[in-house]
Protein backbone atom coordinates (compact mmCIF):
# COMPACT_ATOMS: atom_id res chain seq x y z
CA UNK A 1 0.00 0.00 0.00
CA UNK A 2 1.33 3.56 -0.63
CA UNK A 3 -0.27 7.04 1.03
CA UNK A 4 -1.79 9.45 -1.79
CA UNK A 5 -2.18 12.93 -1.39
CA UNK A 6 -4.43 13.94 1.95
CA UNK A 7 -3.42 10.44 3.27
CA UNK A 8 -5.62 8.30 0.89
CA UNK A 9 -4.14 4.93 0.74
CA UNK A 10 -4.39 3.32 -2.54
CA UNK A 11 -3.37 -0.18 -4.00
CA UNK A 12 -0.31 -0.42 -6.05
CA UNK A 13 0.10 -2.92 -9.07
CA UNK A 14 1.42 -3.40 -12.09
CA UNK A 15 -1.00 -4.80 -14.53
CA UNK A 16 -4.56 -4.53 -13.56
CA UNK A 17 -7.06 -7.46 -15.26
CA UNK A 18 -10.70 -6.43 -15.44
CA UNK A 19 -12.69 -9.32 -15.32
CA UNK A 20 -11.56 -13.05 -14.16
CA UNK A 21 -13.25 -15.21 -17.07
CA UNK A 22 -11.05 -17.46 -19.09
CA UNK A 23 -9.28 -14.82 -20.99
CA UNK A 24 -8.70 -12.52 -17.87
CA UNK A 25 -7.38 -15.42 -15.73
CA UNK A 26 -5.06 -16.85 -18.63
CA UNK A 27 -3.72 -13.71 -18.97
CA UNK A 28 -2.97 -13.19 -15.11
CA UNK A 29 -1.47 -16.98 -15.26
CA UNK A 30 1.04 -15.81 -18.33
CA UNK A 31 1.97 -12.99 -16.53
CA UNK A 32 2.64 -14.54 -13.41
CA UNK A 33 5.33 -16.87 -15.07
CA UNK A 34 7.20 -13.70 -15.24
CA UNK A 35 6.58 -12.88 -11.69
CA UNK A 36 4.59 -9.87 -12.48
CA UNK A 37 2.59 -8.15 -9.62
CA UNK A 38 -0.72 -8.78 -11.07
CA UNK A 39 -4.64 -7.96 -9.73
CA UNK A 40 -6.97 -9.57 -11.15
CA UNK A 41 -10.59 -8.10 -9.81
CA UNK A 42 -14.36 -10.01 -11.44
CA UNK A 43 -17.51 -8.65 -9.44
CA UNK A 44 -18.82 -12.20 -9.62
CA UNK A 45 -18.50 -13.66 -6.13
CA UNK A 46 -17.41 -17.13 -8.00
CA UNK A 47 -16.71 -19.31 -10.73
CA UNK A 48 -20.55 -19.66 -12.49
CA UNK A 49 -21.10 -23.20 -12.60
CA UNK A 50 -23.04 -23.13 -15.78
CA UNK A 51 -21.65 -24.39 -19.30
CA UNK A 52 -21.46 -21.41 -21.70
CA UNK A 53 -18.30 -21.57 -24.26
CA UNK A 54 -17.98 -25.15 -25.62
CA UNK A 55 -14.87 -25.71 -27.96
CA UNK A 56 -11.05 -24.72 -28.69
CA UNK A 57 -9.00 -25.86 -30.91
CA UNK A 58 -5.26 -26.68 -30.82
CA UNK A 59 -3.98 -23.27 -30.89
CA UNK A 60 -6.03 -22.45 -27.66
CA UNK A 61 -5.00 -25.46 -26.19
CA UNK A 62 -0.95 -24.22 -26.84
CA UNK A 63 -1.89 -21.05 -25.37
CA UNK A 64 -2.81 -22.60 -21.76
CA UNK A 65 -0.23 -25.03 -21.77
CA UNK A 66 1.89 -21.62 -21.79
CA UNK A 67 -0.08 -21.08 -19.36
CA UNK A 68 0.59 -23.75 -17.10
CA UNK A 69 -2.52 -26.49 -17.27
CA UNK A 70 -1.39 -29.72 -17.95
CA UNK A 71 -3.36 -32.34 -20.42
CA UNK A 72 -5.31 -33.62 -17.87
CA UNK A 73 -6.18 -29.86 -16.10
CA UNK A 74 -9.85 -30.34 -17.20
CA UNK A 75 -11.51 -32.75 -19.01
CA UNK A 76 -12.12 -32.45 -23.36
CA UNK A 77 -13.43 -34.58 -25.55
CA UNK A 78 -11.85 -34.58 -28.90
CA UNK A 79 -14.21 -33.55 -31.98
CA UNK A 80 -13.42 -35.99 -34.97
CA UNK A 81 -15.65 -34.51 -37.74
CA UNK A 82 -17.67 -31.69 -37.69
CA UNK A 83 -20.24 -32.67 -39.89
CA UNK A 84 -23.33 -30.12 -41.89
CA UNK A 85 -27.18 -31.85 -42.85
CA UNK A 86 -29.73 -30.98 -45.06
CA UNK A 87 -33.07 -32.07 -44.56
CA UNK A 88 -33.02 -32.49 -48.75
CA UNK A 89 -29.40 -33.21 -49.31
CA UNK A 90 -28.31 -35.19 -46.33
CA UNK A 91 -24.81 -34.80 -45.32
CA UNK A 92 -23.82 -32.20 -47.52
CA UNK A 93 -20.36 -31.21 -46.04
CA UNK A 94 -17.69 -32.66 -43.87
CA UNK A 95 -14.80 -30.92 -41.77
CA UNK A 96 -11.78 -33.16 -40.63
CA UNK A 97 -10.77 -32.75 -37.54
CA UNK A 98 -9.50 -35.86 -36.21
CA UNK A 99 -6.32 -36.25 -35.23
CA UNK A 100 -3.63 -33.43 -33.31
CA UNK A 101 -1.72 -30.39 -34.62
CA UNK A 102 1.18 -28.81 -32.70
CA UNK A 103 0.56 -31.23 -29.97
CA UNK A 104 -2.85 -30.89 -29.11
CA UNK A 105 -6.24 -32.12 -30.63
CA UNK A 106 -7.41 -29.94 -33.39
CA UNK A 107 -11.14 -29.28 -32.17
CA UNK A 108 -11.96 -30.67 -28.46
CA UNK A 109 -15.60 -29.88 -26.71
CA UNK A 110 -14.77 -28.75 -22.88
CA UNK A 111 -17.08 -27.68 -19.79
CA UNK A 112 -16.07 -23.96 -19.17
CA UNK A 113 -16.75 -24.13 -15.28
CA UNK A 114 -13.91 -27.02 -14.96
CA UNK A 115 -11.59 -24.59 -17.32
CA UNK A 116 -12.15 -21.94 -14.67
CA UNK A 117 -11.62 -24.00 -11.72
CA UNK A 118 -7.87 -25.23 -13.41
CA UNK A 119 -6.98 -21.54 -14.20
CA UNK A 120 -7.97 -20.58 -10.60
CA UNK A 121 -6.33 -23.25 -8.85
CA UNK A 122 -2.66 -22.52 -11.20
CA UNK A 123 -3.45 -18.43 -10.45
CA UNK A 124 -3.19 -19.83 -7.09
CA UNK A 125 -0.06 -21.06 -6.88
CA UNK A 126 1.60 -18.13 -8.50
CA UNK A 127 2.97 -15.45 -5.85
CA UNK A 128 2.66 -12.33 -8.09
CA UNK A 129 -1.24 -12.95 -8.97
CA UNK A 130 -3.81 -11.93 -6.85
CA UNK A 131 -7.57 -12.12 -7.51
CA UNK A 132 -10.45 -10.34 -6.02
CA UNK A 133 -14.00 -10.88 -6.46
CA UNK A 134 -16.73 -8.45 -5.46
CA UNK A 135 -15.02 -5.84 -6.78
CA UNK A 136 -16.98 -3.55 -9.49
CA UNK A 137 -15.41 -1.43 -12.01
CA UNK A 138 -16.94 1.93 -11.46
CA UNK A 139 -14.15 4.62 -13.24
CA UNK A 140 -10.88 4.68 -14.69
CA UNK A 141 -8.63 7.20 -15.64
CA UNK A 142 -5.19 7.04 -17.53
CA UNK A 143 -2.60 9.74 -16.25
CA UNK A 144 -0.12 8.98 -18.27
CA UNK A 145 2.09 6.88 -16.11
CA UNK A 146 -0.53 4.90 -14.53
CA UNK A 147 -4.10 4.30 -14.45
CA UNK A 148 -6.04 4.62 -11.45
CA UNK A 149 -9.26 3.04 -11.06
CA UNK A 150 -12.17 3.14 -8.26
CA UNK A 151 -13.60 -0.34 -7.93
CA UNK A 152 -16.53 -0.50 -5.47
CA UNK A 153 -17.40 -4.06 -3.17
CA UNK A 154 -20.79 -5.48 -3.24
CA UNK A 155 -21.73 -3.56 0.21
CA UNK A 156 -21.24 -0.25 -1.69
CA UNK A 157 -17.80 0.94 -0.11
CA UNK A 158 -15.49 2.48 -3.05
CA UNK A 159 -11.37 2.05 -3.10
CA UNK A 160 -8.77 3.74 -5.41
CA UNK A 161 -6.38 0.84 -7.64
CA UNK A 162 -3.00 2.41 -9.11
CA UNK A 163 -1.45 0.53 -12.27
CA UNK A 164 1.12 0.55 -14.38
CA UNK A 165 -1.39 -0.90 -17.13
CA UNK A 166 -5.11 -2.08 -17.13
CA UNK A 167 -6.28 -4.48 -18.95
CA UNK A 168 -10.46 -5.04 -19.86
CA UNK A 169 -11.26 -8.87 -19.44
CA UNK A 170 -14.88 -7.59 -19.13
CA UNK A 171 -16.56 -9.41 -21.77
CA UNK A 172 -18.99 -8.37 -24.46
CA UNK A 173 -20.95 -5.39 -22.31
CA UNK A 174 -16.98 -4.06 -21.55
CA UNK A 175 -17.62 -0.94 -19.25
CA UNK A 176 -13.96 -0.69 -19.64
CA UNK A 177 -14.56 -0.46 -23.30
CA UNK A 178 -16.87 2.08 -23.09
CA UNK A 179 -14.61 4.08 -20.83
CA UNK A 180 -11.89 4.70 -22.91
CA UNK A 181 -14.27 5.42 -25.79
CA UNK A 182 -14.22 2.38 -28.23
CA UNK A 183 -17.71 1.21 -27.99
CA UNK A 184 -18.66 -1.10 -30.89
CA UNK A 185 -18.86 0.87 -34.04
CA UNK A 186 -21.00 0.24 -37.36
CA UNK A 187 -23.73 -2.38 -37.86
CA UNK A 188 -23.48 -5.77 -36.26
CA UNK A 189 -24.56 -9.35 -37.40
CA UNK A 190 -27.45 -10.36 -34.65
CA UNK A 191 -28.88 -13.38 -34.27
CA UNK A 192 -30.72 -14.73 -31.17
CA UNK A 193 -31.00 -18.19 -30.40
CA UNK A 194 -31.78 -20.81 -27.66
CA UNK A 195 -28.96 -23.10 -25.82
CA UNK A 196 -29.84 -25.87 -24.39
CA UNK A 197 -27.45 -27.86 -22.55
CA UNK A 198 -28.96 -31.47 -21.42
CA UNK A 199 -27.14 -34.11 -18.48
CA UNK A 200 -26.90 -36.89 -18.39
CA UNK A 201 -26.31 -38.15 -22.02
CA UNK A 202 -23.33 -40.27 -21.16
CA UNK A 203 -24.60 -43.33 -23.31
CA UNK A 204 -26.45 -41.28 -25.79
CA UNK A 205 -24.57 -38.18 -27.06
CA UNK A 206 -23.01 -38.09 -30.28
CA UNK A 207 -19.48 -38.54 -30.56
CA UNK A 208 -18.99 -35.37 -33.39
CA UNK A 209 -20.44 -31.65 -34.19
CA UNK A 210 -23.54 -31.49 -36.52
CA UNK A 211 -25.29 -28.77 -37.98
CA UNK A 212 -28.49 -29.64 -38.94
CA UNK A 213 -29.31 -26.75 -41.89
CA UNK A 214 -32.77 -26.88 -42.15
CA UNK A 215 -34.00 -22.86 -43.44
CA UNK A 216 -37.28 -23.51 -40.94
CA UNK A 217 -34.96 -23.78 -37.86
CA UNK A 218 -31.17 -24.31 -38.11
CA UNK A 219 -29.75 -26.47 -35.09
CA UNK A 220 -25.93 -26.84 -33.92
CA UNK A 221 -25.67 -30.18 -32.05
CA UNK A 222 -22.52 -31.18 -29.86
CA UNK A 223 -21.45 -33.43 -27.21
CA UNK A 224 -19.92 -32.01 -23.86
CA UNK A 225 -17.75 -33.53 -21.68
CA UNK A 226 -19.40 -35.09 -17.66
CA UNK A 227 -22.40 -36.73 -19.94
CA UNK A 228 -23.35 -33.41 -21.53
CA UNK A 229 -24.98 -32.54 -24.87
CA UNK A 230 -25.76 -29.09 -26.27
CA UNK A 231 -28.24 -27.90 -28.80
CA UNK A 232 -28.31 -24.42 -30.01
CA UNK A 233 -31.77 -23.65 -31.86
CA UNK A 234 -32.36 -20.53 -34.08
CA UNK A 235 -35.07 -18.54 -33.41
CA UNK A 236 -37.66 -17.80 -35.45
CA UNK A 237 -39.39 -14.05 -36.77
CA UNK A 238 -41.85 -13.39 -33.95
CA UNK A 239 -40.49 -15.77 -31.31
CA UNK A 240 -38.87 -14.35 -28.53
CA UNK A 241 -37.38 -15.49 -24.65
CA UNK A 242 -39.94 -16.11 -22.94
CA UNK A 243 -41.32 -18.34 -25.29
CA UNK A 244 -38.55 -20.10 -26.36
CA UNK A 245 -37.30 -20.52 -22.61
CA UNK A 246 -40.68 -22.14 -21.45
CA UNK A 247 -40.21 -25.88 -20.29
CA UNK A 248 -42.89 -27.06 -22.96
CA UNK A 249 -41.13 -25.24 -25.74
CA UNK A 250 -37.69 -26.72 -24.89
CA UNK A 251 -39.25 -30.01 -24.82
CA UNK A 252 -41.07 -29.72 -28.07
CA UNK A 253 -37.94 -28.50 -29.74
CA UNK A 254 -36.36 -31.54 -28.05
CA UNK A 255 -38.49 -34.47 -28.69
CA UNK A 256 -36.67 -35.68 -32.06
CA UNK A 257 -33.82 -36.33 -29.72
CA UNK A 258 -35.16 -36.82 -26.23
CA UNK A 259 -38.32 -37.94 -24.82
CA UNK A 260 -39.85 -35.29 -22.23
CA UNK A 261 -39.79 -38.00 -19.64
CA UNK A 262 -35.81 -38.60 -20.03
CA UNK A 263 -35.38 -35.14 -20.33
CA UNK A 264 -31.99 -33.50 -17.69
CA UNK A 265 -31.59 -29.98 -18.85
CA UNK A 266 -28.71 -28.52 -16.85
CA UNK A 267 -29.71 -24.78 -18.83
CA UNK A 268 -31.57 -22.84 -20.90
CA UNK A 269 -30.59 -19.33 -22.15
CA UNK A 270 -31.38 -17.00 -25.04
CA UNK A 271 -28.29 -15.59 -26.15
CA UNK A 272 -28.02 -13.07 -29.33
CA UNK A 273 -24.83 -13.86 -31.44
CA UNK A 274 -22.98 -10.59 -32.60
CA UNK A 275 -20.19 -10.06 -34.89
CA UNK A 276 -18.66 -6.92 -33.82
CA UNK A 277 -14.92 -5.37 -33.71
CA UNK A 278 -13.63 -2.05 -32.11
CA UNK A 279 -11.48 0.40 -33.94
CA UNK A 280 -8.18 -0.71 -32.00
CA UNK A 281 -7.39 -2.63 -29.14
CA UNK A 282 -5.96 -0.40 -26.99
CA UNK A 283 -5.74 3.11 -25.59
CA UNK A 284 -2.84 4.79 -23.93
CA UNK A 285 -2.12 2.15 -20.98
CA UNK A 286 -5.39 0.31 -21.40
CA UNK A 287 -5.90 -2.79 -23.48
CA UNK A 288 -8.64 -4.66 -24.45
CA UNK A 289 -8.83 -8.55 -24.74
CA UNK A 290 -11.53 -11.68 -25.62
CA UNK A 291 -15.10 -10.15 -26.28
CA UNK A 292 -14.26 -7.22 -24.72
CA UNK A 293 -12.09 -6.45 -27.93
CA UNK A 294 -13.90 -8.41 -30.48
CA UNK A 295 -16.81 -10.48 -30.84
CA UNK A 296 -17.33 -13.55 -33.13
CA UNK A 297 -20.63 -15.80 -34.05
CA UNK A 298 -19.53 -19.16 -33.02
CA UNK A 299 -20.22 -20.79 -36.35
CA UNK A 300 -16.59 -21.63 -36.33
CA UNK A 301 -15.80 -22.20 -32.47
CA UNK A 302 -14.12 -19.05 -32.54
CA UNK A 303 -14.99 -16.83 -29.64
CA UNK A 304 -12.75 -18.07 -26.88
CA UNK A 305 -10.03 -19.25 -29.26
CA UNK A 306 -9.31 -15.37 -30.36
CA UNK A 307 -9.48 -14.24 -26.90
CA UNK A 308 -6.34 -16.55 -25.62
CA UNK A 309 -4.70 -15.54 -28.84
CA UNK A 310 -4.86 -12.16 -27.54
CA UNK A 311 -3.44 -12.52 -24.79
CA UNK A 312 -0.70 -14.88 -25.69
CA UNK A 313 0.18 -11.70 -27.47
CA UNK A 314 -0.03 -9.23 -25.11
CA UNK A 315 1.09 -11.19 -21.91
CA UNK A 316 4.90 -11.41 -22.79
CA UNK A 317 5.31 -8.06 -24.16
CA UNK A 318 4.10 -6.43 -21.09
CA UNK A 319 6.11 -8.28 -18.88
CA UNK A 320 8.89 -7.32 -21.45
CA UNK A 321 8.31 -3.74 -21.08
CA UNK A 322 7.77 -3.76 -16.97
CA UNK A 323 10.84 -5.36 -16.81
CA UNK A 324 12.79 -3.15 -18.74
CA UNK A 325 13.53 -5.51 -21.42
CA UNK A 326 12.27 -3.37 -23.97
CA UNK A 327 10.52 -0.11 -24.71
CA UNK A 328 6.78 0.59 -24.36
CA UNK A 329 6.71 0.91 -28.20
CA UNK A 330 6.06 -2.53 -28.64
CA UNK A 331 3.04 -2.70 -27.39
CA UNK A 332 1.29 -0.69 -30.48
CA UNK A 333 1.95 -3.86 -31.99
CA UNK A 334 -0.82 -6.03 -30.23
CA UNK A 335 -3.23 -3.81 -31.94
CA UNK A 336 -1.36 -4.12 -35.06
CA UNK A 337 -0.87 -8.11 -35.10
CA UNK A 338 -4.44 -9.03 -33.45
CA UNK A 339 -6.97 -6.68 -34.82
CA UNK A 340 -6.86 -8.18 -38.61
CA UNK A 341 -7.06 -11.86 -37.88
CA UNK A 342 -10.18 -11.29 -35.29
CA UNK A 343 -11.41 -9.17 -38.19
CA UNK A 344 -10.67 -12.27 -40.78
CA UNK A 345 -12.65 -14.82 -37.84
CA UNK A 346 -15.37 -12.71 -37.79
CA UNK A 347 -15.82 -12.49 -41.18
CA UNK A 348 -15.55 -16.37 -41.84
CA UNK A 349 -17.98 -16.55 -38.80
CA UNK A 350 -20.39 -14.66 -40.84
CA UNK A 351 -19.78 -16.49 -44.12
CA UNK A 352 -20.20 -19.50 -42.63
CA UNK A 353 -23.42 -18.54 -40.95
CA UNK A 354 -25.19 -16.61 -43.93
CA UNK A 355 -23.65 -20.41 -46.12
CA UNK A 356 -25.34 -22.86 -43.82
CA UNK A 357 -28.08 -21.20 -41.84
CA UNK A 358 -29.72 -19.62 -44.23
CA UNK A 359 -33.67 -19.02 -43.43
CA UNK A 360 -34.88 -19.67 -47.49
CA UNK A 361 -35.55 -23.17 -49.12
CA UNK A 362 -34.54 -21.88 -52.11
CA UNK A 363 -31.46 -20.78 -51.09
CA UNK A 364 -30.51 -23.14 -48.69
CA UNK A 365 -31.37 -25.87 -51.89
CA UNK A 366 -28.61 -24.13 -53.83
CA UNK A 367 -26.32 -23.39 -51.71
CA UNK A 368 -26.11 -26.78 -49.99
CA UNK A 369 -26.24 -28.92 -53.21
CA UNK A 370 -23.32 -26.61 -54.54
CA UNK A 371 -21.27 -27.35 -51.49
CA UNK A 372 -22.21 -31.41 -52.20
CA UNK A 373 -21.15 -31.36 -55.47
CA UNK A 374 -18.13 -29.21 -54.74
CA UNK A 375 -16.99 -32.73 -52.89
CA UNK A 376 -16.61 -34.05 -56.61
CA UNK A 377 -13.55 -32.03 -57.12
CA UNK A 378 -10.46 -33.19 -54.74
CA UNK A 379 -8.40 -29.76 -54.50
CA UNK A 380 -11.72 -27.95 -53.50
CA UNK A 381 -12.92 -30.88 -51.10
CA UNK A 382 -9.51 -31.08 -49.70
CA UNK A 383 -9.72 -27.12 -49.20
CA UNK A 384 -13.39 -27.63 -47.21
CA UNK A 385 -12.59 -30.62 -45.32
CA UNK A 386 -8.97 -29.85 -44.06
CA UNK A 387 -9.92 -26.69 -42.99
CA UNK A 388 -7.83 -24.75 -45.01
CA UNK A 389 -10.46 -22.16 -45.42
CA UNK A 390 -9.55 -21.13 -41.75
CA UNK A 391 -7.46 -18.06 -42.11
CA UNK A 392 -3.45 -18.71 -40.61
CA UNK A 393 -2.75 -16.63 -37.82
CA UNK A 394 -0.19 -15.16 -39.58
CA UNK A 395 0.77 -11.24 -39.06
CA UNK A 396 0.64 -8.56 -41.68
CA UNK A 397 2.55 -6.25 -39.43
CA UNK A 398 3.84 -5.91 -36.09
CA UNK A 399 6.71 -6.79 -34.28
CA UNK A 400 8.85 -8.97 -36.37
CA UNK A 401 11.27 -8.17 -39.46
CA UNK A 402 8.56 -8.45 -42.41
CA UNK A 403 10.13 -8.93 -46.11
CA UNK A 404 13.04 -10.49 -44.40
CA UNK A 405 13.64 -13.99 -43.39
CA UNK A 406 13.38 -17.52 -44.90
CA UNK A 407 10.31 -18.96 -46.20
CA UNK A 408 10.52 -22.49 -43.72
CA UNK A 409 10.85 -19.93 -40.55
CA UNK A 410 8.91 -16.93 -42.07
CA UNK A 411 8.95 -13.92 -39.51
CA UNK A 412 4.95 -13.11 -38.49
CA UNK A 413 4.54 -16.91 -38.62
CA UNK A 414 4.54 -19.41 -35.89
CA UNK A 415 6.74 -21.67 -35.31
CA UNK A 416 4.56 -25.59 -34.82
CA UNK A 417 5.29 -27.89 -31.89
CA UNK A 418 6.30 -31.27 -31.44
CA UNK A 419 7.56 -33.76 -29.55
CA UNK A 420 11.79 -33.55 -28.50
CA UNK A 421 14.14 -34.89 -26.24
CA UNK A 422 15.61 -32.94 -23.81
CA UNK A 423 18.08 -34.23 -21.02
CA UNK A 424 16.94 -37.57 -21.37
CA UNK A 425 13.17 -36.85 -20.88
CA UNK A 426 10.94 -36.59 -23.83
CA UNK A 427 8.51 -33.48 -23.90
CA UNK A 428 6.22 -31.21 -26.24
CA UNK A 429 8.58 -28.43 -27.21
CA UNK A 430 6.68 -25.67 -25.82
CA UNK A 431 7.36 -26.90 -22.01
CA UNK A 432 11.45 -26.57 -23.18
CA UNK A 433 11.24 -22.79 -24.74
CA UNK A 434 9.43 -22.12 -21.29
CA UNK A 435 8.94 -18.22 -21.11
CA UNK A 436 12.37 -17.54 -22.94
CA UNK A 437 12.78 -14.75 -25.97
CA UNK A 438 15.03 -17.28 -28.31
CA UNK A 439 17.49 -17.50 -30.70
CA UNK A 440 17.00 -21.15 -32.27
CA UNK A 441 19.78 -22.64 -34.38
CA UNK A 442 18.22 -25.67 -36.45
CA UNK A 443 21.16 -27.92 -36.90
CA UNK A 444 23.31 -24.88 -36.14
CA UNK A 445 24.91 -23.73 -32.65
CA UNK A 446 23.64 -20.66 -32.46
CA UNK A 447 25.98 -18.82 -30.48
CA UNK A 448 29.03 -19.90 -33.01
CA UNK A 449 30.60 -16.20 -33.95
CA UNK A 450 28.97 -14.46 -31.18
CA UNK A 451 31.12 -11.68 -29.31
CA UNK A 452 30.78 -11.82 -25.53
CA UNK A 453 29.32 -7.94 -25.73
CA UNK A 454 26.82 -8.97 -27.78
CA UNK A 455 25.98 -11.96 -25.81
CA UNK A 456 26.04 -10.15 -22.67
CA UNK A 457 23.51 -7.61 -24.34
CA UNK A 458 20.91 -10.21 -25.24
CA UNK A 459 20.72 -12.27 -22.27
CA UNK A 460 19.99 -8.42 -20.39
CA UNK A 461 17.16 -8.07 -22.53
CA UNK A 462 15.74 -11.56 -21.76
CA UNK A 463 17.16 -13.77 -24.77
CA UNK A 464 18.44 -17.58 -24.55
CA UNK A 465 20.02 -19.76 -27.06
CA UNK A 466 18.60 -23.34 -28.02
CA UNK A 467 19.86 -25.88 -30.55
CA UNK A 468 16.98 -28.13 -32.50
CA UNK A 469 18.69 -30.91 -34.53
CA UNK A 470 17.90 -34.92 -34.68
CA UNK A 471 19.39 -37.30 -32.16
CA UNK A 472 22.97 -37.54 -31.14
CA UNK A 473 24.16 -34.23 -32.60
CA UNK A 474 26.58 -32.84 -30.09
CA UNK A 475 24.90 -29.58 -28.55
CA UNK A 476 28.28 -27.84 -27.85
CA UNK A 477 27.59 -25.35 -25.69
CA UNK A 478 23.91 -24.51 -26.20
CA UNK A 479 21.18 -26.36 -25.08
CA UNK A 480 20.35 -29.01 -27.13
CA UNK A 481 16.25 -30.33 -28.13
CA UNK A 482 16.37 -33.40 -30.33
CA UNK A 483 13.55 -32.87 -32.81
CA UNK A 484 12.09 -36.62 -32.49
CA UNK A 485 10.16 -36.15 -35.04
CA UNK A 486 11.52 -33.28 -37.35
CA UNK A 487 8.15 -31.25 -36.54
CA UNK A 488 9.65 -28.24 -35.54
CA UNK A 489 9.44 -26.54 -38.53
CA UNK A 490 12.86 -27.45 -38.66
CA UNK A 491 14.36 -27.14 -42.29
CA UNK A 492 17.40 -30.17 -43.47
CA UNK A 493 20.36 -27.59 -43.79
CA UNK A 494 21.56 -25.06 -40.99
CA UNK A 495 18.96 -22.26 -40.01
CA UNK A 496 18.64 -19.52 -37.51
CA UNK A 497 15.66 -17.62 -35.86
CA UNK A 498 14.76 -16.22 -33.50
CA UNK A 499 11.31 -16.94 -31.89
CA UNK A 500 9.30 -14.70 -29.59
CA UNK A 501 7.65 -16.71 -26.04
CA UNK A 502 4.59 -16.24 -27.61
CA UNK A 503 5.80 -18.77 -30.30
CA UNK A 504 6.07 -16.91 -33.53
CA UNK A 505 9.07 -15.66 -35.54
CA UNK A 506 10.80 -12.66 -35.16
CA UNK A 507 13.54 -12.68 -37.77
CA UNK A 508 15.27 -15.67 -39.54
CA UNK A 509 18.34 -16.18 -41.79
CA UNK A 510 21.07 -18.40 -42.81
CA UNK A 511 23.63 -19.96 -40.32
CA UNK A 512 26.19 -17.52 -39.64
CA UNK A 513 24.13 -14.47 -39.25
CA UNK A 514 23.68 -14.42 -35.39
CA UNK A 515 24.53 -11.56 -34.92
CA UNK A 516 22.91 -9.64 -37.50
CA UNK A 517 19.53 -11.43 -36.19
CA UNK A 518 20.34 -10.26 -32.88
CA UNK A 519 21.05 -6.89 -33.23
CA UNK A 520 17.80 -6.60 -35.79
CA UNK A 521 15.83 -7.98 -32.90
CA UNK A 522 17.24 -5.44 -30.17
CA UNK A 523 16.44 -2.90 -32.60
CA UNK A 524 13.30 -3.81 -32.14
CA UNK A 525 12.99 -4.15 -28.96
CA UNK A 526 14.43 -0.72 -28.19
CA UNK A 527 17.53 -2.26 -26.43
Amino acid sequence: MNKERGGKEAATTEVLIVGCGPVGATLAALLGRYGINTLVIDKAPDILLMPRAIALDNEALRVLQMAGLSEDSFARIPIPQVQMHSPVMGRFATANTRGSLDGHPKLVTFYQPELEQALAGRLAALPSVTVRRCLELVTLRDEGDVVSVVVSDDAGRQEEIRARYLIGADGASSLVRSLIGQDFQGTTYGEDWLIVDARQRAEQAIDHVEFICDPRRSVPHMPAPGGRERWEFMLRRGENREQMEHPDKVAELMAPWISSSDLQIERTAVYRFHARCCERFSKGRVFLVGDAAHITPPFVGQGLVAGLRDVANLGWKLAWVLRGQAQPQILDSYDQERRPHAVSMINLARFMGHLVMTRHAVSAFMVHGLMRLSRLLPPLRRHLEELRIKPANRFRQGLFCAGQGLKHLLPGSQLGQGWVRSGGEVRLSDDVLGERLLLVGFNTNPQAGLSAALRSRWQAAGGGFLQVGVQNQSPETTELLEDLAQSLSAPASAALAVVRPDRFILCSGPAGCAAELLQQTLGLLGK
